[in-house]
């Protein structure tokens, strides 16, 4: 028991560390117009892997509290959400973020039970865990801030007639193009993951 809370407590540190070191440099984020594209679900759901889903739950509470923390001044569009309503921008911060470390490890759980193989296993937990993100974000951030001045100006300046399709528009093809990109990894992350966690365990 000793030596499993060690491997957590040490592998937990590791992965926060990667996460804290991607969301404050330019690697954790791809900045495109108003959308900010993360590649941080890939730590989130390679550290959950080899943790199990609490595991994938504490690391998705770093990235949340990360991207929380980009909102005082590192990042425009959190800033402005900020300014709006803290509380409301915390939950949209953070509540896509524990879904998607807690859902995306659960699944590849589940998916690993039914003897899935792990390329495939691992590809469908990140291709997931990175739509759930997005689509969590993003419809957390229209159902609280919709009838916000900014959006309304958010939405004059894409075009879109409704909430609907600017939510549509605000993901955009970008978000597609990175849960296509954390499935490609994921399939080879996750046999090599597999082999280290239990290389570790003996």
């Amino acid at each position: 028991m000793k030596q499993k809370n060690i491997f957590f407590l040490t592998l937990s540190a590791v992965f926060i560390a990667i996460i804290a070191v991607m969301s404050f440099t330019p690697v954790g984020y791809l900045k495109i117009g108003i959308v900010e594209i993360t590649l941080l679900v890939a730590p989130v759901v390679a550290g959950g892997i080899l943790l199990g889903k609490w595991g994938g739950l504490l690391l998705g509470a770093a990235f949340g509290i990360s991207s929380f923390l980009q909102c005082f001044g590192m990042s425009a569009f959190g800033a402005t959400m900020l300014s709006i309503n803290p509380v409301f921008t915390a939950i949209v911060c953070l509540l896509p973020r524990l879904a998607l470390g807690f859902c995306a490890v659960w699944l590849f759980s589940a998916l690993s039970k039914k003897n899935v193989p792990s390329p495939v296993s691992g590809a469908l937990s990140f291709l997931c865990g990175s739509l759930l993100n997005t689509v969590l974000f993003v419809g957390l951030f229209v159902l609280l801030f919709g009838k916000t001045d900014y959006v309304a100006s958010l939405m004059e300046s894409t075009g879109a007639k409704n909430l609907l399709a600017f939510a549509a528009a605000f993901a955009g093809v970008n978000s597609l193009v990175e849960a296509a990109a954390n499935a490609v990894l994921g399939a080879a992350l996750t046999p090599v993951l597999l082999k280290l966690k239990k290389r570790a365990r003996g």
